[in-house]
């Protein structure tokens, strides 16, 4: 397998296990399938990330998402 091949497939299932997050998240069912919304959340969250406020949100979303995993 040529090596475009095999960074085409790994791209691919890293793109595919993140949607795989939005979900298992809900989001998906609670949007409707909407994708201008879910896309809109997502900016809306790199935005928070950013921003001055963006450790905070780090800590709590990461605390949250890690119980998660932990209870699924």
């Amino acid at each position: 397998m040529r090596s475009w091949q095999v960074e085409r497939r790994t791209r691919t299932r890293h793109l595919i296990e993140l949607g795989g997050l939005v979900v298992k998240a809900g989001i998906v069912d609670l949007t409707g399938d909407d994708r201008a919304l879910i896309y809109g959340a997502l900016l809306w969250m790199a935005d928070k990330l950013k921003s001055e406020q963006g450790e905070q949100a780090r800590a709590l979303w990461g605390t949250k998402g890690k119980q998660a995993f932990e209870n699924a």
